[in-house]
């Protein structure tokens, strides 16, 4: 009977761990193709690629939809590179940072608002101080943030994304880091834009 069991733990850890496996690939392998759009985007004569990252005059014009390339967040101190796309549906956070719709695009003069998995992208935000840079890179160009303050609050609390009346970045992930299961609080970053 304890051979039965043995396998059958054995059984769940392999499916388990292949599940997890396929999920880190299918991040690593749709963050590498937005990667590649948007530097091929870049390129002085590329032509723009249907669906892909556009400017944020056209942005202005188009209704975003979920899972539309915006742009690229860097965060050095934390060695984070990875790409935002448009929308906070469970799909789109399961391969990007998630950009909040209703909230302000990347360098223009509201509050935008991005949210990422504490187990996946913002897993180290923890770390952030103030002062530390944050940039966003957008066919407009590269806009860098300054971290202000960091907070911890509750789910329901939408102050987070309200206007201020100058161009900031708000983080938003789930709180305690490493708590199992759903967590009860959000961490909070706030960061204003560094104009030079």
């Amino acid at each position: 009977m304890s051979k039965r069991v043995e396998r059958a733990f054995w059984l769940v850890t392999l499916v388990a761990l292949a599940i997890y496996g396929l999920s880190i690939a299918e991040t690593w392998l749709y963050q590498t193709y937005l990667n590649w759009e948007f530097a091929q985007t870049l390129k002085p004569l590329a032509p723009a690629l249907s669906g892909g990252i556009l400017p944020r005059a056209a942005l202005g014009r188009a209704k975003l939809s979920e899972g539309q390339p915006i742009g690229r967040l860097e965060i050095p101190v934390i060695n984070l590179s990875a790409m935002v796309a448009e929308g906070v549906e469970t799909r789109t956070l399961r391969r990007s940072i998630g950009h909040m719709p209703g909230t302000s695009l990347p360098g223009g003069q509201g509050n935008v608002v991005v949210a990422a998995h504490r187990d996946t992208f913002f897993r180290h935000l923890g770390k952030l101080q103030k002062g530390d840079v944050i940039s966003i890179a957008t066919l407009d160009g590269t806009f860098d943030y300054a971290v202000e303050s960091v907070s911890i609050i509750d789910p329901d609390e939408k102050i987070v994304l309200r206007d201020i009346g100058r161009p900031t970045l708000t983080l938003i992930t789930c709180y305690p880091f490493y708590f199992v299961g759903s967590a009860p609080k959000r961490f909070v970053v706030h960061a204003g834009l560094v104009t030079y």
